[in-house]
């Protein structure tokens, strides 16, 4: 009579450590989710850490140097030197 107590209480125990483990909070499923999710949060990281040292290089050239400041305004704005002549092509 005690050895089927104890079987019966060793069998639900491993019944509930299965269930926990296939569909608890911490289940397979779950854990593979959270591991996607991480690898997607490092590779974001990864493309965004390579944007910041992009910029920081950027920043640093227009501290240093006139020359990154007059490309940045004749590209971006379309600034051009006193009797300096622009000219446009267009590709078609």
């Amino acid at each position: 009579m005690v050895s089927r107590i104890v079987t019966v209480v060793l069998l639900s125990l491993l019944a509930i450590t299965h269930a926990q483990l296939w569909l608890g909070a911490g289940s397979m499923d779950r854990v593979a989710e959270l591991r996607a999710q991480i690898n997607e949060l490092h590779a974001t990281n990864a493309q965004a850490r390579k944007e910041n040292e992009r910029l920081s290089s950027e920043v640093a050239d227009l501290r240093d140097g006139q020359d990154s400041i007059q490309e940045k305004a004749r590209s971006e704005l379309g600034m051009v030197r006193p009797n300096e002549i622009y000219v446009q092509i267009m590709r078609r």
